[in-house]
């Protein structure tokens, strides 16, 4: 819904759309695979560790208008902004340990972007839930569990919670009894489930990343630990 460093927006579409009318998605972030498609129209459940995000989508969900989303301030390039949903615009995981930030030209237009984006998609949101806490809050319910930690290693070092703040091999124990279907998300590095490759993405100056990605669905109480790539 709003600028995230590492969401899913880009490539929402490869990964397998839901196969239940539920999705949770236990680290939020801004919820891209949620919002992608019509994957929107369900019973889409939130949790965010970090309450400066669970904030920003509970006012989204309960109290913001399309108005008045569209009538907050641009931001002008060379000022400082020390709200947060400013902040996270800036194009660095870094933002989310700043206190204040000095708009730049990314910044400035990720925002003016995101603008636009929340006032005319805040509508398929507003049935939607955020829990605030951690991923351990979601009840165990028959759903399509969405699931983009921050990634293992250097990658998931630089949120508020990072992937230094996370037990891994607890985390994989915990996805792998979800009821119904799970979607993982890893990086390169993701060693703690049999992660399958998903696609390469170009970065800077040359620099290739690599998604992964375990899968999972329970059909018929028959269990199936697959992914195929060859009908993507």
């Amino acid at each position: 819904m709003f600028y995230y460093y590492g969401r899913k927006k880009q490539i929402a579409k490869h990964y397998p759309c839901p196969n239940f009318e539920t999705i949770i998605e236990p680290f939020a972030g801004s919820a891209a695979y949620s919002l992608y498609g019509d994957h929107w129209k369900r019973n889409v459940i939130l949790i965010e560790r970090d309450e400066r995000v669970s904030d920003i989508w509970q006012w989204l969900i309960n109290e913001a208008t399309p108005s008045e989303i569209k009538n907050l301030p641009d931001l002008e390039i060379g000022e400082k902004s020390s709200e947060f949903l400013h902040i996270i615009h800036a194009a660095t995981k870094m933002a989310f340990h700043y206190k204040t930030i000095k708009v730049t030209p990314v910044l400035a237009r990720n925002w003016e972007i995101s603008k636009r984006y929340m006032s005319e998609n805040l509508f398929k949101i507003k049935h939607w839930r955020i829990i605030s806490g951690d991923y351990t809050l979601a009840s165990d319910i028959e759903a399509t569990w969405f699931i983009d930690p921050p990634y293992k290693e250097d990658t998931g070092k630089g949120y508020r919670y990072s992937s230094k703040l996370i037990d891994y091999k607890k985390l994989a124990t915990w996805a792998r009894v979800r009821k119904g279907e799970i979607i993982f998300c890893e990086g390169h590095q993701g060693d703690y489930l049999p992660f399958k490759p998903l696609l390469e993405l170009k970065g800077v100056a040359g620099k290739t990343s690599k998604e992964v990605i375990y899968y999972r669905s329970h059909k018929a109480s028959e269990q199936l630990e697959l992914f195929q790539l060859s009908s993507r």
